[in-house]
């Protein structure tokens, strides 16, 4: 067992956390404040290759590993989260199952501008539709209908909660086909939002993340055509459990980078600060802090290096996911609320932007599985 990253892996390291603190850092309190999408950030994540990271060069994909991505997502969500979802929406989420399970001719056709996240000059990356009015957690609770119309379905319903709503070109939709069947009725779809019949409900103003444009998206009898369908009739469940098990990777790298962002501004706040004489890292209560801060983020990071090194090797990585979402994602709301107390009356306020990481790490333990279904999946998994 080694514990050393590779010169490409530290490469990349570097390449993200650049990029974040040239790119992200400026305007990033305004951007939080107005609910301002980070549309040029994004594109240029996409010209860094970071949008399709996983992706085979073949697809318009950068060909990097698992480890990578992790790398590259923590450093930017010490930054930025909102800019970070919606890099992990489009790899985890997107490409990596259209990659996995799509046709040749999906691939050829979506894959590649999606890997890309760039298409004719402009933005295009992709969003995953499956949580519902009536089903969140409960993901077999699908309303939204797929009729089969003989060569192509007729798309009925409401999604809920969707990141990149308002920005993605292509959304990958999961919808009941035939209710008798249960979860075996579901099927996946690749569908654009162009098409008649889609439209975007209002932003939703939220907590956290407040950058990411996050929607209701509805359909009236969009025609879908049979091609757009992915992998076999009945196979849409199982392909979203199968994506959100690696989509958690991402979030848990998204709380990682959280929680480590709020871990270095406190660090720093701390070597400045004077209290009682002295600067504030030299008083216990202070240092105690930042040493349980450090400890348990080191933790969430070797969980989540863990699940990615698990997926590179082709291994069932599904309970490592778990796990390394539940904690990463807990130790991000522990340790932003423990940045906020080390900064005081200053960590309330904007500026110092701990309050807007302890705003963007509460949704971390619940979007793509909350904290309560991850114990669920662990549990089941050590009880097999």
């Amino acid at each position: 067992m080694q514990f050393v990253f590779s010169e490409e892996h530290l490469m990349i390291r570097k390449a993200a956390r650049d990029f974040a603190r040239t790119e992200c850092l400026p305007g990033v309190i305004e951007r939080d404040e107005k609910m301002i999408f980070p549309k040029q950030q994004v594109k240029q994540l996409a010209e860094l290759g970071f949008m399709g990271m996983m992706v085979d060069p073949a697809y318009g994909g950068a060909g990097m590993d698992t480890i990578s991505y992790v790398l590259a997502m923590e450093e930017i969500s010490k930054i930025d989260a909102s800019v970070s979802v919606c890099m992990s929406v489009n790899n985890s989420l997107v490409c990596w199952g259209l990659e996995t399970y799509g046709s040749e001719e999906q691939k050829q056709q979506y894959l590649t501008p999606l890997a890309r996240g760039i298409k004719d000059g402009d933005l295009y990356i992709g969003a995953f539709l499956l949580s519902e009015p009536e089903a969140g957690s409960d993901a077999t609770s699908q309303h939204t209908t797929a009729e089969d119309k003989g060569d192509h379905y007729l798309l009925n319903g409401v999604k809920n909660w969707i990141t990149n709503g308002s920005s993605a070109s292509v959304y990958v939709v999961m919808a009941q086909t035939d209710v008798a069947k249960g979860p075996k009725g579901i099927n996946a779809f690749i569908v654009e939002k162009k098409w008649p019949g889609v439209t975007v409900g209002a932003k939703e103003n939220k907590m956290g993340i407040r950058g990411s444009d996050t929607h209701s998206i509805h359909f009236n009898d969009v025609k879908v055509p049979k091609e757009n369908r992915i992998g076999d009739d009945g196979f849409g469940f199982t392909f979203a459990m199968k994506v959100l098990a690696g989509g958690r990777i991402g979030i848990a790298s998204q709380a990682l980078g959280i929680a480590s962002g709020a871990y270095e501004l406190s660090v720093n706040y701390a070597k400045e600060r004077k209290a009682f004489g002295k600067e504030i890292m030299h008083h216990q209560a202070i240092q105690f802090k930042l040493a349980d801060m450090a400890t348990r983020i080191e933790a969430a990071r070797l969980l989540c290096l863990k699940a990615a090194w698990e997926k590179d090797q082709h291994q069932d990585y599904t309970l490592s996911s778990s796990m390394a979402k539940v904690y990463a994602s807990e130790t991000a709301m522990w340790a932003t609320t423990e940045a906020v107390q080390i900064h005081g009356g200053y960590g309330y306020v904007k500026e110092y932007h701990v309050e807007r990481l302890m705003r963007d790490a509460k949704i971390t333990q619940i979007y793509e599985g909350t904290s309560e279904v991850q114990r669920i999946v662990i549990g089941r998994s050590i009880l097999k």
